[in-house]
């Protein structure tokens, strides 16, 4: 028995005291409404109306327990109206690199309460990004991807103590990994050729750390001399310190008051794509303004361009500055 429909056809009819108005007022056929008052008062073990006279009556067990429908069916109403606003108002995870400007996301998370969702951002590393999406704990993801099949596109480069005597990795001009051998003579003034080449969590993509390998092996760069970054922090105050050399992307770099310099190797660029848990209603795809907003926030462009995509698209100016750092 679908209690609910019951109920709602027993105070429909107390209110109306006719069966076919109370049918009318539910829009259902008035034997259908009668089956299930019937159905109700056999539920109940006594009748809940009096049909012997003209007008239909309430018995004295329709009224004890008329209270008691109203009431399930007030907090019925209640609890679906809780669920659409929940519905509504849910929080939908996105992961998202660690080292995204707060700015950008915060253009992110804007753009989407005027579209009617709500954002809540996760830094995670990618692989936890991936599963995140495996596992549906998050509703979208900022992916790795190798960056021939990407939609997106993030220039990597060489960051390093603002202040210092090596003018390479931090002249502005590109730097190519050959650059960085150790020489045979070597000066005070030009340390980079033994200064390690730290790679943060964010590049820690095996697709990427083989690329990098070998590009280091046919640039004649010592085994060893790239190494996984530990914390960020602790990374980024080697760095500037000018103990190491950090690979990142030139926003990361800028916020943070180093200085950078692109690598030659455009297939050294970091790839992405954003993606959405596959196989239920409603997911699967990524809205274009999401995905716009969040290539902006990682400060990408779109693969085979220069530009970023959000200024393809006609997408604010402030998103893409804040992208920039």
């Amino acid at each position: 028995m679908d209690l609910l429909a019951h109920l709602e056809a027993y105070v429909a009819t107390a209110d109306e005291a006719s069966f076919s108005r109370a049918a009318d007022r539910l829009g259902i056929a008035q034997p259908l409404l009668s089956r299930r008052i019937k159905t109700l008062e056999g539920h109940f073990g006594g009748p809940l109306f009096d049909r012997s006279r003209r007008r239909v009556t309430t018995t004295e067990l329709g009224v004890l327990l008329l209270p008691y429908a109203r009431d399930v069916l007030d907090r019925a109403q209640r609890l679906r109206y809780a669920a659409h606003s929940a519905r509504l108002s849910r929080v939908r995870a996105v992961g998202v690199p660690a080292d995204c400007a707060p700015a950008a996301l915060a253009h992110v998370i804007r753009a989407a309460t005027e579209h009617g969702v709500t954002l809540g951002m996760r830094e995670l590393p990618p692989h936890e990004r991936e599963s995140g999406l495996a596992d549906g704990s998050l509703a979208y993801a900022v992916l790795r991807v190798p960056v021939e099949r990407a939609a997106w596109r993030v220039p990597l480069g060489l960051a390093s103590a603002a202040e210092g005597p090596d003018p390479r990795p931090g002249s502005g001009r590109t730097v190519h990994l050959e650059e960085l051998r150790p020489r045979r003579r070597r000066t005070a003034a030009e340390p980079s050729g033994t200064l390690p080449l730290l790679m943060p969590a964010e590049d820690q993509v095996p697709s990427f750390e083989d690329r990098l390998a070998r590009a280091a092996a046919r640039a004649g760069l010592p085994e060893g001399r790239v190494r996984p970054a530990g914390p960020a922090a602790t990374a980024l105050a080697e760095t500037l310190a000018g103990r190491a050399l950090l690979l990142c992307a030139e926003p990361f770099a800028r916020r943070h008051g180093a200085r950078w310099a692109p690598l030659g190797d455009r297939s050294l660029h970091r790839g992405y794509e954003v993606g959405a848990p596959p196989g239920r209603q409603g997911t699967g795809e990524v809205p274009g303004w999401l995905a716009v907003r969040l290539a902006a926030a990682v400060g990408a462009s779109a693969a085979g361009s220069g530009a970023p995509r959000s200024a393809a698209h006609g997408d604010d100016v402030p998103a893409r500055l804040a992208a920039r750092g």
